[in-house]
């Protein structure tokens, strides 16, 4: 399956929750589930039969997947990954998921959105360790410092980042705005994902 190329607001409505992939826009009166709050479509604002346990599972999958901007077979490897991993599969899921490079980036208000972290990265515009990676997927670990590569800080939209953003920092990240950088403090815990998921929906969805 190709990436979407279509509205991502319509994403958010489909998904019934935030899932920011809009930038700065989700957190105005602007966003479109606050003026729209229904699944798009002509028939998205008639009565909603009862979801099935699958459909839930589903759901909870797509809405995952969607947030992160991850490709099926993408999502899927990174399940087998958590499955491996000693803990609850579920919140193990959730931290590989956070632990993505573009998804620290944005975190760390880097990038405006998860997408626009994703392209950035892959155009090299970031360091791990005062090494050049340009795979979004890179899994970040505790000790790792994220930087603006020199040639790249006077870009606009990092003159912008050094300004800093309402937006509420994780705590497992340690992020400076003024030097570009954010420091990997610690491990997410599942508090720290930023919009409502029910992450064993998706273990038991995988699993049947």
């Amino acid at each position: 399956m190709a990436r979407n190329t279509g509205s991502v607001c319509r994403m958010c409505r489909r998904e019934g929750t935030k899932l920011f992939l809009k930038g700065e826009k989700c957190f105005s009166q602007k966003c479109a589930l606050t003026k729209r709050p229904t699944p798009p479509g002509q028939h998205g604002q008639a009565r909603q039969r009862k979801m099935s346990e699958y459909g839930t599972q589903l759901r909870e999958k797509q809405k995952a997947r969607r947030a992160y901007g991850m490709l099926e077979t993408q999502f899927h490897r990174t399940y087998e990954k958590a499955l491996n991993m000693k803990g609850v599969s579920g919140e193990n899921l959730l931290q590989l998921l956070e632990r993505r490079l573009d998804n620290v980036v944005y975190r760390a208000g880097l990038a405006a959105s998860r997408a626009q972290a994703r392209q950035l990265v892959n155009h090299g515009h970031f360091l791990v360790n005062g090494t050049r990676v340009d795979i979004p997927s890179y899994t970040v670990k505790q000790g790792d410092v994220i930087t603006v590569g020199a040639a790249s800080k006077e870009m606009d939209l990092f003159k912008a980042a050094r300004e800093g953003n309402a937006r509420i920092m994780p705590k497992w990240l340690n992020c400076v705005h003024d030097e570009l950088k954010a420091t990997v403090e610690s491990l997410p815990a599942r508090s720290d994902v930023d919009f409502a998921l029910q992450e064993n929906m998706i273990i038991e969805y995988y699993s049947r």
